[in-house]
């Protein structure tokens, strides 16, 4: 076993455990702090994957700006007491949790049970394919009608939140 094997390994052990954290923790600053680990252990991933570009991406704008985002949400919602938050086990749950358990068994027999051929199609292109150059030549001739699409609903966005805050606070 190589190091890069263990490495993976470690770090989709976390993503996935941290992403359990997510959705289970009642406290959502809590959640919220889980988010950003699970986002790093993602980075890291990318890193082993020779995505350098997405790699710091993802930590520059999900770690950093995303989750600032989000944090003001929780405490501009002011959720306050913790026991209204409390559920228990219902039918709606038993029935998520086993179809969660069905989902990950097909998951587990489509990538444990048929040979991957993508990395054989790369070849030698995978190195270069996360790499600035790669990302900023495709993003600006064959996607960019989709990158400027985007960008104007980031843009309506922004003037959503914008708006919905003012009217909130008048």
């Amino acid at each position: 076993m190589t190091i890069e094997s263990i490495l993976f390994y470690v770090l989709s052990a976390g993503a996935v455990g941290s992403a359990l954290f997510v959705v289970s923790r009642r406290n959502p600053v809590v959640a919220a702090l889980w988010l950003i680990f699970n986002f790093f252990c993602l980075a890291g991933l990318y890193l082993s994957l020779h995505a350098q570009f997405i790699a710091v991406i993802q930590i520059i704008v999900y770690a950093g700006a995303i989750m600032v985002l989000f944090l003001f949400v929780i405490m501009l919602l002011n959720l306050g007491d913790e026991r209204r938050l409390v559920e228990g086990v219902t039918p709606r749950k038993v029935v998520g949790g086993i179809l969660s358990i069905a989902v990950l068994v097909e998951l587990w027999y489509v990538f444990l049970g048929t040979p991957s051929i993508q990395h054989a199609a790369l070849g030698n292109r995978a190195t270069e394919i996360g790499t600035v150059e790669h990302i900023g030549a495709q993003l600006f001739t064959k996607f960019l009608l989709p990158f400027e699409v985007t960008s104007l609903l980031l843009t309506a966005a922004i003037v959503g939140a914008i708006v919905l805050a003012k009217r909130k606070l008048d």
